[in-house]
This record gives structure tokens, sequence and C-alpha cells, in this order.
């Protein structure tokens, strides 16, 4: 028995969409999966994708058992058992736990014992999306490496389907993914917190698990709606984070916190409803375990601010900082690879290895270290501590449109371009150019410290644009008018989500 060929370009309401597998080949991203729904993956293209991991599972060597889940959007469920009938088709014992939030599914590969999972989620990206993150070594999920061969079998249909497979439903599992969060941990006092989940999974779970911990929950957007009627869970989207402030405000909270569509990742907004990015909230954890614990090393993606380097705390601390290639996978694989204490992502992705995590992304994990930080400063607000840190003048993060196609041969432009005038010894913003950093595109940095970012998005059509400078307001503008003009001349690229 064969199972056909995916094609890259089907048209729903057709004989064909309905018998043939649709799997567009860019879907394969560098560490994890998405597609538009109906336009760029049918359910038989899931089921060649399930097929496609059951052997991939089988040459790595790992035991085809797996975990699988499924985030709130109205098609979430049948696309992860459309998953499902692949995997066991390929021979997987599957463990289904149902709705869930990604970490929860990290979660039951150890309490579960279980060494590879499949969560069916399209993150923080708008309805009409659906995707998959996938690992099979925990804690670390599948890289640029599993994602490349796991693309060439599924588009070559290049597994065989020996059936076996069994399926067992998993029930009561939030119960235990909540328990083991606040086991051993309780505030010394009710913080006010607003939580805000934009009608997201993590509805289901935040609200409770962060009551369970001690603090005073006002819930924000904390019930489930698939059609996200206020704005997408996304805390890297001004629009949640304006809403999360008013919420602050109104009710006097200590702190809001914003959880994405699939609660891997938490966003803030202090006492004075002011939105602090997650680089930011990285440098306040990282004070407070380098306090815990002296030398400590920790890892930060390169969008993230340049303060893990020169805050003088963190110096004194004995703590060091590498920076790193942006993505879940790749900082989760770095994070683990040099036994760092912790890592942070800008977009809001925080990685703790023991005794704070088990070293994958949770949202409710990094909450609940905000609080905890919160907590071991008596008499601080959380405005107080953002305003203990060395001023900074940076972006929020900026996408201009650029087809997957095309995406990264433009990155390759900007760093040929921005690597050849600091090689010339060249000046960009009237600053000399003091270096470049170019493990995931390119991060310029001048003589002041100011730096811009270019790279590509892993998981959209779209280029990533960061500025910071810890001189002058008038500094990074100067350094993003430089990116932006070279961008600009590029046909490719297209409007921003928003400028600075």
């Amino acid at each position: 028995m064969t199972f056909p060929k995916p094609h890259a370009d089907l048209k729903p309401n057709t004989a064909d969409f309905e018998r043939l597998p649709l799997v567009k080949p860019t879907g394969f991203r560098e560490y994890d999966a998405r597609w538009l729904f109906g336009d760029e993956i049918n359910l038989m293209g899931v089921q060649a994708v399930g097929l496609g991991i059951a052997a991939l599972l089988d040459e790595l060597g790992v035991k085809r058992e797996i975990v699988v889940a499924h985030d709130y959007r109205s098609y979430s469920g049948s696309i992860k058992m459309a998953l499902v009938s692949g995997l066991m088709a390929g021979g997987c014992t599957v463990k289904d736990l149902g709705l869930a939030v990604t970490p929860m599914a990290y979660y039951a590969q150890f309490a579960l014992d279980v060494p590879a999972v499949a969560m069916v989620t399209a993150s923080h990206n708008d309805n009409g999306w659906t995707g998959i993150k996938m690992g099979a070594n925990r804690p670390l999920t599948f890289g640029p490496k599993e994602m490349g061969r796991l693309k060439e079998i599924v588009l070559a249909a290049d597994f065989a389907m020996p059936g076996g497979g069994s399926l067992e439903i998993i029930e009561g599992f939030a119960e235990s993914y909540m328990a083991d969060l606040v086991e051993g941990r309780k505030l010394t006092r009710p913080i006010r917190v607003v939580a805000a989940c934009g009608n997201g999974t993590a509805a289901a779970f935040a609200p409770q698990v962060l009551r369970r911990l001690g603090a005073e929950v006002i819930e924000l957007d904390c019930t489930l709606d698939h059609s996200f009627p206020r704005y997408n869970p996304n805390p890297e989207d001004m629009e949640m984070l304006h809403a999360l402030a008013a919420a602050v405000k109104e009710h006097g909270a200590e702190v809001g916190l914003g959880f994405d569509g699939d609660g891997d990742r938490c966003g803030v907004v202090d006492n004075e409803g002011d939105e602090i990015f997650a680089d930011k909230v990285g440098v306040m954890i990282a004070r407070d375990l380098s306090a815990l614990y002296p030398d400590a090393q920790f890892v930060a993606d390169v969008k993230s601010t340049g303060l893990f380097m020169t805050d003088p705390v963190l110096k004194a601390n004995g703590a060091k900082t590498d920076y790193w290639m942006t993505g879940h996978s790749h900082m989760k694989r770095r994070v683990t690879e040099i036994g760092a204490l912790a890592g942070f992502e800008k977009s809001g992705h925080y990685f703790f290895n023991p005794p704070v995590g088990r070293g994958y992304d949770d949202g409710l994990v990094s909450a609940i270290a905000i609080l905890e930080t919160m907590d071991r400063a008596p008499g601080k607000t959380m405005a107080d501590l953002k305003r203990d840190l060395p001023r900074t003048w940076g972006s929020p993060t900026m996408s201009p449109h650029c087809p997957d196609e095309i995406k990264y041969d433009v990155v390759r432009r900007a760093v040929e371009h921005f690597s050849k005038v600091h090689a010339e010894g060249g000046s960009l913003a009237g600053q000399k150019v003091a270096g470049v950093v170019t493990v995931n595109g390119i991060r310029v940095v001048l003589e002041d410290g100011t730096w811009g970012l270019v790279r590509a998005s892993s998981n959209k059509p779209e280029l990533v644009v960061v500025v910071e400078s810890p001189t002058s307001e008038a500094a990074m503008r100067a350094i993003f008018a430089e990116i932006d003009s070279f961008l600009g001349q590029q046909p490719e690229v297209g409007e921003y989500n928003q400028k600075i």
C-alpha cells in the first residue's frame, strides 16, 4: 500500500482536494511547521506529516511513542486527529492529552516518560493558521536538521504504512501539569495580577495556576473563544499590551501578565501601565537569579537588549551571557548544550533549567519567575525594578512583509551589505561600525553600543527588524533609518506591521 506524494497547490472545492494530500513546502520552518489551513495544507496532507514524523522517529532510533495535544482553535481538534491517524498508520503509540498549552505537552514527555511530542498549534499566528511543534529528545524540539529531513520525507512520501499503532486518551492530565507548576512554591503575599489570555488556550490554565501560587488574579479575556474577538493572543502585539495596560490601571494591579495563543510565552505590563519588552524583563529575572546562583550562565537571543552584557548588577554577580540564534528550538538547544541557568528571547520565550524549570519554554513558569522576582524585592514595585535597569531606547519587534520564498535571500543581501561596511571601516548613522554578529541574520553594533538587527522570521512571510541604543532615542532612530533605507531598496520587502 502506498500513500500519494503531496501536492504543493490544490484548490478547495475540487475532487482532488478531497482525495490528494496538499502540503506547501514552505510550511516546514526552521524549528516547527506553520501552514494556512485549506490554502497550504489539507487534512490528508496532515496525515502525510504524521506518517513522516513516524518515519523520522524510526530513522532517529527513537521509540515510536508520542504525546499529542491541540490548542483552542475551531479546526485544531480535526487537524490533530488527522495527524494521529498518520502517526498510527506509521506504527506510533499515541497518547492524546486533548486541549493543552504547548508546555503541557512538553511536560507530558517527562511525566509519562514518552520520548516524542507533536503539538498542534499555530501559536500566536492569526486565525486560519495551523502548525505543529515537534520533538524527539526532551526537552529539545526539532531544529533545522530535523525539520529539513521531515520535509524531505513528507514531500517524497518516503514512508511506510506498517500500521500497528494505538491511541490512548490521557484524562485529567491538566491537573497534574498545574499541580507540578506550583509544587513547593508559594508567594509570601498576594500580589495583585491582571492575567490576559486573549481568549486563547492559556485561559483554561493560567488564572488557576496563579491563584494556586497565592496571587490575587483579575482575569482579562480569559474565556475560551477561538474567534479571538478582542485581539490576537500575542504578548508582542501592542494591541494586547495596551488592553492589558488599561486593565492594570483600572484595577490598581501590581503587574499585568499576558499569555500567547499556546501558552509558552508571557508578556509584562508594570504597575504604572507601561509595557516592558520581554528582554528587559529577562534582565530583571537574571538579576534575581544571579543573586541566588552566583556566576550563573545565561543565553539571550540576538534580538535582545545589550544589557545582558553590560548591566552592572549582572557583572557584579558574575553572570555571563551568550547571544544566540532566535527561535525556541535554537534557544532550548543552546541553553541545554552550555548548561545555562536560563535563556531569554525578546519574543517572550524563556527557558529555565533546574531548579527553576525543565529546559523548555513555558509561559506559566515564566510568570511564576516574574512574580517570585517581585516577591523577593520587598518595597519595590515592578516599575521600580524596571527603573533600576540602566536606561536604553529600544524598538518593538518590527516585521516588514517579505515572501517566504525570498526572505532568506533578502537577509543574505543585508548581511553582505552591512558586513562590507564594517570590513571597510565604514560608518552608519554618524558612527563607526564597531562589530557585526551574524549567527542569525545580522546585528550591526555601533561604537556607542547602539545596534540594529535584520533577520528572517521563522514563522511568517516577514523579516524581523529590532533596534536599540544605550545613549539616546535619536541614535536608535538613526540606526533604524539606515536599516529601513537599505530594506526600502529591496523590491520584495513590503509594509511593516508597525514602525518606531
